[in-house]
């Protein structure tokens, strides 16, 4: 498990590229969907790749700022990394706080490590199958750390179930739609004492993990690195992350990597 403490200080180490990048007068480019692209992206994508080639653990790695690995080669991989360099490019490019670095690990489909740092916040998210879901904001040792248990000592584990709140919808602060609406309108009906929170990236994975939301619904388009990290921390802690088409868990790796609408809720 020392390569999750690898794979932390990895993130940890993007993030910091990107804060670098993130208080200047950056540029913003375009790619073809006209999402942007800042050459925090970039570093932080060249700082993952060169940090999970060096661990033990050999896998290949999807990035989003890699994705042009075809389907034919994808579908002999039995496991490998999944990343999103900078996770709300959006939040990043108008000065919003609310961006992350995500790495997980994919097997057989299914995530089973995932790590979310917040690099404006210096927050940290990970779990790993089998060892539980936790939150940190005590970093400034990590460098000299040599092992996860020093990590998991200034670590809380998740869920923090907070008692007697309403029951709360956390849904994208970027990608609100009429779909996600009508499924909030409907869950209103249902439940007297309803609140809705929004937030920006995987935040709303870490804030269901966390305890402080019930569910994530999300019916707007997203990519596979956009949600394998926040999938692993989920379900770690309790919860499903659901294929709204078919009821089944959302997988990765597949020939088309744009997920179908899903649901995080227990």
């Amino acid at each position: 498990m020392n390569e999750l403490l690898k794979v932390i200080k990895t993130a940890v180490k993007a993030g910091a590229a990107t804060m670098e990048i993130y208080t200047t007068d950056f540029a913003v480019e375009y790619k073809d969907d006209q999402s942007p692209l800042t050459l925090a992206d970039k570093k932080s994508h060249e700082i993952i790749v060169a940090g999970l080639q060096s661990l033990d653990l050999a896998a290949p790695i999807l990035s989003e700022e890699g994705r042009s690995i075809t389907y034919d080669e994808r579908r002999q991989w039995d496991c490998f990394w999944c990343v999103d360099p900078l996770d709300g490019t959006k939040e990043f490019v108008n000065k919003r706080d609310e961006f992350t670095v995500n790495i997980a690990f994919i097997d057989g489909q299914k995530p089973i490590l995932g790590v979310i740092y917040v690099p404006a916040k210096k927050i940290l998210y990970f779990a790993g199958k089998g060892i539980g879901v936790y939150k940190c904001d005590h970093l400034d040792q990590l460098n000299e750390m040599e092992s996860l248990d020093q990590l998991f000592s200034v670590s809380q584990t998740l869920p923090n179930c907070e008692n007697n709140r309403p029951y709360t919808v956390v849904a994208s602060k970027s990608h609100m739609n009429q779909a996600t609406e009508e499924f909030i309108d409907e869950l209103k009906k249902k439940t007297e004492d309803l609140e809705l929170i929004s937030a920006g990236s995987s935040l709303k994975f870490c804030l269901v993990a966390e305890g402080k939301a019930d569910c994530y619904p999300r019916f707007g388009p997203t990519c596979e690195w956009d949600t394998a990290a926040g999938q692993a921390i989920c379900q770690e802690a309790g919860f499903d992350v659901v294929d709204h088409t078919n009821g089944g868990t959302l997988k990765y790796n597949k020939e088309d990597l744009l997920n179908p609408s899903f649901l995080v809720m227990r």
